[in-house]
């Protein structure tokens, strides 16, 4: 394994630093293989026993906006609209059907078979780390993010995952950010408030 050197500061402020959730889009599309090299990218990240439960639907067709937007809150319509794409990353509440493969060490397929709490647990966990990745991933490509938690799973189920097997965890909108539109950053904790080293 090479040695790692630590990014240069304008790779860190493009991932984290000057990036920000973005709340309105210019009209600039993103094609499909911009969402393809994501995933190419974003699907290295790290999940328990490999299990990868995220599953992702890029929301982008006119059609397929018109089912989305009724369940999201009020607040949350205009930006998603004018997004370029907007992504519902979801868990697969049968991930386990995949860990043989994903996971050959050992058969850890019966541990969620006989344990829906765990299973519950891991995939809604790892989901939610594979969506972080996503955003990440989508910065790293200059795209920018707008991640929401406000609207109604319940209906997003419904409209884009009807057998039940998939299960909406949140959102992001992707697109190139409207600086008019873009909110200034917001402040942090410091290190003495949200860490301790022990």
């Amino acid at each position: 394994m090479t040695q790692r050197l630590p990014l240069p500061d304008s790779a860190l402020d493009q991932l984290f630093r000057h990036a920000r959730t973005v709340h309105g889009f210019l009209p600039d599309a993103v094609p499909d293989d911009t969402l393809h090299a994501l995933y190419e990218l974003l699907k290295w990240g790290p999940t328990a026993f490999n299990a990868q439960p995220a599953r992702y639907v890029f929301v982008r067709s006119a059609e397929a906006k018109a089912r989305l937007l009724p369940a999201l809150s009020a607040g949350n319509q205009a930006q998603t609209q004018a997004a370029a794409v907007t992504v519902i990353v979801a868990l697969d509440t049968q991930f386990q059907q995949h860990l043989p493969e994903q996971f050959p060490a050992y058969d850890a397929k019966p541990l969620f078979d006989g344990n829906a709490a765990l299973a519950q647990t891991t995939a809604l966990r790892n989901s939610s780390l594979q969506g972080a990745y996503l955003i990440l991933a989508a910065r790293a490509l200059g795209l920018d993010a707008g991640p929401q938690s406000g609207f109604n799973p319940a209906a997003v189920d419904e409209a884009f995952f009807p057998d039940g097997r998939f299960k909406t965890n949140f959102i992001v909108n992707l697109g190139v950010g409207d600086p008019a539109l873009t909110h200034p950053r917001g402040p942090r904790l410091p290190f003495e408030v949200a860490a301790r080293i022990v």
